[in-house]
């Protein structure tokens, strides 16, 4: 979608003469997307996704059921991290990387069981959700103030959109 829109972008920019509007560039995070719960791609529809909504419960259940290694059947065992879908969200979401590491050194060498480690996961899930949660239930208390949120945005990206359009026109000389 970058490409076609700075294709277009590009275009408008030669035809002017001058450059009336910027490149977009990409803006990405050190994990781009994360596996559902069940390893493959995370979908509302295939339930396999975690909500930023979802209740204590939820996650609870849902990091139950993420998938690790088949191989791992006892703590003891050494396990493979590649493809663990726990790791793919510890490595995105707990800020303690160090640990994260350690656990994987320990998984690897076995001595970690998969609940220990789901646990983890559940807490930094619920450290991380648990405010957002409490701050949409505070906002869908209170709608008034959402819809003048809304209204305020809106009026705001009209002006920028109203701004972008009169440099365009001006660089085509439409306004003659």
């Amino acid at each position: 979608m970058i490409v076609q829109t700075n294709e277009s972008v590009l275009r408008v920019n030669r035809h002017a003469g001058v450059s009336v509007l910027p490149e977009c560039r990409a803006m990405l995070s050190n994990t781009p997307r994360l596996p559902g719960v069940d390893g493959r791609k995370a979908s509302k529809s295939l339930g396999n996704a975690i909500s930023l909504s979802a209740s204590a419960d939820e996650l609870r259940r849902l990091v139950r059921a993420m998938y690790t290694d088949p191989g791992h059947v006892r703590a003891s065992d050494p396990g493979r991290v590649e493809g663990n879908v726990v790791f793919a969200y510890l490595d995105a979401l707990d800020p303690d990387s160090a640990t994260v590491d350690e656990l994987k050194e320990r998984y690897r060498r076995g001595g970690l069981g998969d609940v220990a480690l789901k646990r983890r996961l559940e807490d930094v899930l619920e450290t991380l959700i648990a405010p957002m949660r409490a701050r949409r239930a505070e906002l869908a208390s209170d709608r008034t103030y959402v819809m003048e949120v809304l209204r305020a945005g809106s009026e705001r990206a009209n002006a920028a959109t109203q701004e972008v359009l009169r440099d365009v026109r001006a660089a085509f000389a439409l306004d003659t």
